[in-house]
């Protein structure tokens, strides 16, 4: 891979409860910060490794006060200013807008990258090169972000449709629109036309261009960042006040619309482990048909299928199940299908409203 790019930092938004891994992911204890590929690294851990030959001792992660002292234990060699910490969860454009202006106000000419703490990446040599190539877009002023080439047509992802190729770029094309989840019909025609591809979140862009754009749909959001990056004493002060907005409707798709955004497609393998459907196609099954997050000798299967974490320590016993998702802590115990796995943040929805969220 690439030595490590002047000026580019890598920002990691490390937020979010991943309800639809529950019991294992929980508020307290978000996916990110465990190890569910059997890598022996947690999935914050893999990003921060993943992104270092890139960015340097430059990586940046922004997490909620109920993780600070978590990531911090992980990774100990991240200088202790390169954490930003959120009073509150107020989305991803409060998140990568707050890195922003931080290093804006560090290097004028710095260009982000932001990338997710929970997603798995495959082929990192693919992974250099294209983010290589969104720094350059980035540089001559575009809002870059990362289309996954489809390998089916998912309805549990956004995507983006691509347009003109930009010129003197061997792989970027211009962004004609980002389109919310599709159905499945929806989903099978975008693959059908190659113009589509997932998107997965990942951002390039110079940090003065993006609060730029931001400034151009929402001023006060802006100079608020900026107040907090210049006096961090006003963070608890100026935080509750930006709007709680994702940043693909805060400016990747009104830049979109004008013309301001490429996509590069990445040929890398790529999952955001979104449920444990999705968890379970990334771990091998073993010789009796299921595949087993954590210690494999905890579970006994005979005629069985499926996934299996066994996290409280106790042996699980399958016969005769296809398609089951066991999942073993020490104070719940989920169980369902493949094919309802999607459906698993309802059961947090309602523990929630039943006066039982302390298990959530």
């Amino acid at each position: 891979m690439a030595a490590p790019y002047t000026s580019f930092c890598a920002v990691i938004p490390a937020g979010g409860a991943g309800t639809r891994l529950w019991p294992v992911s929980r508020a307290g204890s978000p996916k990110f910060l465990h190890d569910l590929t059997g890598s022996g690294r947690t999935l914050l851990q893999d990003t921060v490794d993943r992104l270092a030959p890139l960015a340097g001792d430059r990586v940046l992660v922004v997490t909620g006060a109920a993780h600070a002292d978590a990531v911090r234990a992980q990774l100990p060699g991240l200088r202790p200013d390169n954490v930003l910490i959120e009073p509150s969860a107020r989305d991803s454009m409060a998140a990568i807008g707050l890195a922003a202006a931080v290093l804006e106000a560090r290097d004028p000419d710095a260009i982000i990258g932001s990338f997710a703490a929970d997603h798995v990446i495959s082929g990192e040599a693919a992974f250099g090169e294209c983010i290589g190539e969104a720094i350059g877009a980035a540089a001559d002023g575009y809002l870059v972000t990362i289309g996954i080439t489809p390998t089916h047509p998912a309805t549990g992802f956004g995507y983006i449709q691509s347009g003109r190729p930009l010129a003197g770029y061997p792989t970027a094309l211009h962004v004609r629109q980002f389109v919310e989840k599709p159905d499945a019909e929806r989903a099978a025609a975008y693959v059908q036309t190659g113009e589509f591809r997932w998107n997965a979140g990942m951002f390039v862009v110079r940090a003065s261009r993006l609060l730029e754009l931001l400034s151009a749909y929402q001023p006060r959001f802006t100079e608020s960042l900026r107040a907090i990056a210049a006096e961090p004493q006003r963070l608890d002060e100026l935080w509750p006040t930006l709007p709680k907005i994702a940043i693909d409707h805060a400016i990747a798709e009104p830049a979109a619309d004008a013309g301001q955004v490429v996509v590069v497609p990445g040929s890398f393998g790529w999952d955001d482990i979104g449920d444990f459907s999705s968890l379970g196609a990334m771990i091998a099954p073993g010789a009796d048909g299921v595949s087993v997050v954590g210690d494999a000798n905890l579970v006994e299967a005979l005629d069985a299928t499926g996934i299996v974490v066994p996290e409280a320590g106790r042996l699980v016993a399958l016969l005769g199940i296809d398609d089951i998702v066991v999942v073993d802590t020490p104070d719940a115990i989920l169980v369902t299908t493949r094919e309802r796995a999607q459906e698993v943040k309802t059961i947090v929805e309602r523990l929630k409203a039943s006066g039982r969220g302390q298990l959530t």
